[in-house]
C-alpha cells in the first residue's frame, strides 16, 4: 500500500472529515524516507511522489516538516487524522511531535488558504464541493487557534456541511458564515506559541538520517 521506505501513511479527505458519502474516494497521505546518502549527490532525491494508489500522494519527510513547520493546513492535518493506516516506529515518533509543529503562524496560513478558495468562487455558479471545504477549513483553523489542534473531524458540522455540498445552501448564508469564521480566526485568542518547535523537529529530522546512513 505504501512502500518500503514509508514511515507514516493515513487517510484524509472526506473520510477523514466525516463527510464522506457512498461516491467518496479515498484520499491518502503518507511520509516517507530517502536513504540519506542519495543526498551526497548532485541530483538530489525527490521532494514528494505520487501513487501507487489512485489519490495517494507523500512527501519526503525533510518537506514534510518544513511545509508542516510553516503551518501549511493540509500537512498539519495528516498529522491530526483519525485514520492512520501505518505508522513505523519513526512514524510514531513524528505523530507523538505534532505538537512542535504548530505556531500563531497557523492563523495567516488558514486564513489565506480559505480566502484564496474564496476568491476562486464564482458566486452565481458557486462549486458547492470547494465551498464547503472553505468552511471546513475556517472551522479547522479556528478549532486550532482555540484548543491546539486542527478540527479534521467535523463532528456537529456534518450536516450543514453537506447541506452546502449539496447546493441546499444560499450563497449568501454560505458567505456570511464564512466571514464570520474569518473574523473570528482573525481575532480569536489563541492558545499557539508564537514559533514551532524547530529544535525538536531538528533533532527528529537528524535521527531519521542517522538512521538511514
Amino acid at each position: 500500500m505504501g512502500g518500503d521506505d514509508v514511515i507514516l501513511q493515513v487517510v484524509t479527505g472526506s473520510r477523514a472529515y466525516g463527510l464522506d458519502t457512498p461516491e467518496s474516494d479515498t484520499d491518502r497521505r503518507g511520509v516517507f524516507v530517502v536513504p540519506t546518502p542519495e543526498f551526497w549527490r548532485l541530483d538530489k532525491p525527490p521532494t514528494h511522489r505520487d501513487g501507487p494508489l489512485p489519490e495517494q500522494f507523500s512527501w519526503e519527510v525533510e518537506r514534510f516538516c518544513v511545509l508542516a513547520l510553516q503551518a501549511n493546513p493540509t500537512v498539519l492535518e495528516c498529522l491530526w487524522s483519525p485514520l492512520v493506516e501505518l505508522a513505523t516506529p519513526s512514524g510514531e515518533r513524528l505523530l507523538g511531535l505534532r505538537d512542535a509543529f504548530v505556531s500563531e503562524r497557523a492563523r495567516q496560513s488558514f486564513l489565506e488558504y480559505a480566502q484564496a478558495q474564496c476568491k476562486r468562487l464564482d458566486p452565481e455558479r458557486p462549486r458547492w464541493k470547494q465551498a464547503m471545504h472553505m468552511i471546513r477549513l475556517l472551522l479547522s483553523g479556528l478549532h486550532l487557534l482555540e484548543h491546539g489542534s486542527p478540527l479534521v473531524r467535523v463532528g456537529g458540522h456534518r450536516d450543514r456541511l453537506l447541506a452546502i455540498r449539496r447546493g441546499e445552501v444560499p450563497w449568501a448564508e454560505v458567505e456570511a458564515w464564512r466571514a464570520r469564521l474569518a473574523a473570528q480566526a482573525a481575532t480569536a485568542s489563541s492558545v499557539l506559541p508564537a514559533v514551532p518547535d524547530r529544535k525538536a523537529v531538528e533533532e527528529f529530522l537528524m535521527d531519521v538520517r542517522r538512521e538511514n546512513l
